[in-house]
């Protein structure tokens, strides 16, 4: 199975910080992201290391991004997005179809976030 080789392939880092994100908070996520284009676009190549620079490097300059998903299986989709939400430290806010939404708060806030 590929999908098994970019798993493997995969290094896992350590997350510094958790942040659990309020419904409320997602939801205003939602409403600001609702406007963006996808930041990244995975290929046929699937997530690699490659496109895991990319999102890392489009959430430090962005916070929030989108990022289109390659894949026709409902299952091998869910399996991507749970890995990069855990190689990246990045909250998922909302999947829809192919595209994910991902928040990650950076040293140099552009995002303020409502109150729990």
């Amino acid at each position: 199975m590929a999908l098994k080789w970019y798993f493997s392939t995969l290094k896992v880092k350590k997350i510094g910080r958790v942040m659990n994100l309020s419904t409320k908070q997602k939801q205003h996520l939602k409403g600001l992201a609702h406007g963006l284009k996808p930041v990244v676009l995975m290929g046929a190549n699937g997530l690699t290391e490659a496109v895991l620079a990319e999102i890392e490097i489009a959430l430090n300059h962005h916070e929030l991004i989108k990022v289109k998903i390659a894949s026709e299986d409902r299952e091998t989709k869910n399996l991507i997005v749970e890995a990069i939400v855990r190689e990246t430290g990045a909250e998922n806010v909302q999947v829809i179809g192919k595209t994910l939404v991902l928040y990650k708060q950076s040293d140099d806030r552009k995002i303020e976030l409502p109150r729990k």
